[in-house]
C-alpha cells in the first residue's frame, strides 16, 4: 500500500494542477487526468508499482489523444472561417464534445511585408466556454503547407 501510494499521489497532483491551470491545453488536461485513472486502475488490477505506472502511461496516452480532439475540432472551423467566411461576415459553431460556442468575424486578407507570398487575416472571436463569455482579436497567416496558423 505505501508504493501505491508513493506512486499515485503524485499523479492525482499532476491531474488536478493540470485541470486547474488555463494555461494547458485539452490534450494536455486529458493526459494528466487519463494518467491518474489508468495508474488507479494499473493498481487495481495488478497490485504492484509496475502495473500502476503502465496504467498511468496507457492511461495518459489516451487521456491525451481523446482531449486533442476536442481542440482539434476547434482549430479545424477556426482554419475553415479564416479559408472561406466573407470579410465582416460571422461564423458561429458550437463544439459537440465541450458545448464551446464560438463566433468569428474576419476582415480581409493582407499580405505582410515580411511575408508577401503568405496572406494573413485578423479576427474578432467572441467565445462562450464554460458559461463565460470573452472577445479576443486574432491574427492568422497561412504557412508553407496553406493551412492558417495563429501569430503571438
Amino acid at each position: 500500500m505505501k508504493k501505491f501510494t508513493l506512486i499515485i499521489i503524485p499523479v492525482i497532483i499532476l491531474a488536478l494542477s493540470s485541470c486547474a491551470s488555463d494555461q494547458y491545453t485539452k490534450g494536455t488536461k486529458g493526459a494528466g487526468v487519463g494518467a491518474a485513472g489508468g495508474a488507479v486502475l494499473g493498481q487495481a488490477i495488478g497490485r504492484n508499482t509496475e502495473a500502476t505506472l503502465i496504467g498511468a502511461a496507457v492511461g495518459g496516452l489516451l487521456g491525451y489523444i481523446v482531449g486533442n480532439e476536442m481542440d482539434k475540432y476547434d482549430r479545424q472551423q477556426l482554419n475553415h472561417t479564416y479559408e472561406f467566411a466573407p470579410s465582416g461576415q460571422s461564423t458561429s459553431w458550437v463544439n459537440p464534445d465541450s458545448g464551446n460556442r464560438y463566433q468569428v468575424v474576419p476582415q480581409p486578407a493582407y499580405a505582410p511585408p515580411s511575408q508577401p507570398d503568405r496572406p494573413c487575416r485578423k479576427a474578432e472571436i467572441l467565445a462562450t466556454i464554460d458559461g463565460r463569455t470573452e472577445k479576443t482579436y486574432t491574427t492568422a497567416c497561412r504557412n508553407s503547407a496553406g493551412q492558417w496558423v495563429l501569430q503571438n
